[in-house]
């Protein structure tokens, strides 16, 4: 049996559709285009599974050779699954951004659009080199890192951490007026 033209041409129509929604700012079109793009890639699934054969039913008189192939439909059933587990957290995420901001489209990041309207200078480039900086840890921004702690806080936290030499308290510390320091 041949496969059908019609669901061919459905499953790339949804999977056009998906796409462009997927490429959109608002996270509602993106979920719709990720169930979109999911249910295609489920026909797709089906539309290659092969001939359409008998129930896989074994009763002593049919051949085997005309036994569906169970393994597309379970495939199929796990990817069901899986895009409902994925929607759920969309929807999850898209909740918690109407809550936040009262709108679901995302937006540039400033420092993003900064550092790409800047560049990269030839000395950060050279500063980068693999990864490990002079300390020997595999920090990615190298000695770039300690840079955004002025000292002053990184000597106050420092206070805050325990020694060998004294005992550790996780009550939080109060200063002589009863505020917490």
């Amino acid at each position: 049996m041949s496969v059908s033209l019609v669901l061919i041409v459905v499953m790339a129509a949804l999977y056009a559709c998906g796409v462009y929604l997927l490429l959109e700012r608002s996270m509602t079109r993106v979920l719709l285009g990720f169930l979109l793009v999911g249910n295609a890639t489920n026909i797709l699934i089906l539309l290659m599974s092969g001939r359409r054969g008998a129930a896989p039913v074994v009763d002593g008189q049919a051949d085997p050779a005309d036994f569906a192939d169970p393994l597309p439909q379970a495939f199929v059933l796990t990817a069901i699954v899986i895009t409902f587990g994925i929607s759920a957290f969309m929807l999850a995420l898209i909740y918690r951004s109407w809550r936040l901001a009262q709108g679901d489209t995302l937006a540039d990041d400033a420092e993003d659009l900064e550092i790409g309207r800047r560049g990269v200078p030839a000395e950060e480039e050279s500063e980068q080199g693999d990864g490990d900086d002079e300390a020997g840890g595999d920090s990615e921004f190298g000695s770039r890192a300690e840079a955004a702690v002025p000292a002053d806080d990184r000597r106050a936290s420092d206070d805050r951490l325990p020694h060998d030499d004294r005992p550790h308290d996780d009550r939080p510390h109060h200063d002589e007026k009863g505020h917490r320091a």
